[in-house]
């Protein structure tokens, strides 16, 4: 399974050795979306599941404090800012808005590649929290069980990968490019009404905890208390 990160730095030439040596180091398990603002990244990263993600500091448009803030709001995908910044005070604010490591440039790209795999394999070998909840819907990630009502509830594969991507982001509103991108990889070139018709069976196998699935027209989903 490949990861994804998102790549938010203004100078095109450090854009371009990292996508680079990630690909060519990773035999292209590992796939970079880069940014050139912190608004651009803002928006990737609002439509679009991320493994990992490198901020520049000084960026234009949104700072990388100011996007990191933003990210930490509502996700605990790994952060590192990538940066010339390198006084203590900045570093400490940074750990403060919730970044988990720095690199300092001028850097290593050796080194940088050893920090973002480590982090990447920590995030997805750690369970954080044993369940996920939203309303009536509960899901144990140790024993992988779903209930809803307190009744339990038999998911194929694909359903289950989708209610806990869902509940992983409740009140979040995710668009069927998403759930596509993160459910059926980036290789998959069907029609995206594969996702409605997972929703429809996903709701019915629910019950009426179901109808926390709300369905936001032209956006996608999103699931409620």
């Amino acid at each position: 399974m490949g990861y994804s990160i998102l790549l938010a730095e203004d100078d095109p030439q450090i854009r371009e050795i990292i996508t680079d040596y990630f690909s060519q180091k990773s035999d292209g398990e590992i796939c970079l979306t880069c940014a050139e603002s912190g608004t651009e990244a803002l928006d990737f990263f609002r439509n679009k599941a991320f493994d990992l993600i490198m901020l520049d500091i000084m960026m234009p448009g949104i700072d990388g404090f100011s996007l990191c803030r933003e990210i930490r709001a509502g996700s605990d995908v790994p952060v590192l800012f990538l940066t010339a910044r390198a006084r203590e005070e900045d570093l400490l604010y940074g750990y403060e808005l919730g970044c988990d490591d720095y690199v300092i440039k001028p850097f290593s790209l050796a080194a940088l590649y050893a920090k973002c795999t480590a982090l990447l394999k920590r995030a997805s070998g750690t369970i954080l929290i044993p369940e996920l909840v939203c309303g009536r819907i509960r899901m144990n990630l140790r024993t992988l069980a779903v209930t809803a009502n307190g009744i339990p509830v038999e998911l194929a594969p694909k359903e289950f990968a989708l209610l806990k991507f869902l509940l992983e982001h409740k009140n979040w509103v995710v668009s069927r490019d998403m759930l596509l991108d993160r459910i059926w990889g980036a290789d998959y070139f069907g029609s995206d009404r594969v996702v409605d018709n997972h929703i429809k069976k996903l709701r019915r196998k629910l019950g009426d905890a179901g109808s926390q699935i709300r369905t936001v027209i032209t956006k996608g989903y999103r699931l409620t208390e």
